[in-house]
């Protein structure tokens, strides 16, 4: 698979019996329907998101991305526990796609985490 928002390859990565795609160029990571769920339950689950949220925040900016398992266009989502995070959503095949960082960030909430989301801009 291509990764739908710099075009590198998606490599597999195996964490506690879940194989997750991450991008080969800008680390982001796709998660096929609910393996981000079962991920969330796993102790150190974290360490599969290594990429650098800073280097990612422009492929945030993208709002036309296609589906890397299906090809259909995905939809824009917010994480409701955390609203400065987004990502996108596959409604055909229910895959989820998470910039890097943003799932690593997804798991911690923190005081940081209710300040930036008072400065998040308003979704487009």
């Amino acid at each position: 698979m291509q990764c739908p928002k710099c075009r590198a390859a998606l490599e597999i990565v195996i964490f506690d019996d879940v194989k997750i795609d991450r991008c080969t160029g800008c680390y982001g990571l796709w998660f096929d329907r609910g393996e981000d769920t079962r991920l969330r339950k796993s102790p150190g689950a974290a360490a599969i998101d290594i990429g650098d949220p800073k280097l990612a925040k422009p492929f945030n900016e993208m709002t036309r991305v296609d589906c890397p398992r299906c090809r259909t266009r995905m939809v824009r989502m917010v994480y409701a526990p955390q609203p400065h995070i987004w990502y996108e959503s596959c409604a055909t095949c229910g895959g989820v796609w998470f910039d890097a960082g943003e799932f690593r960030d997804s798991l911690h909430v923190s005081l940081w985490n209710v300040i930036q989301d008072w400065f998040t801009p308003t979704r487009k």
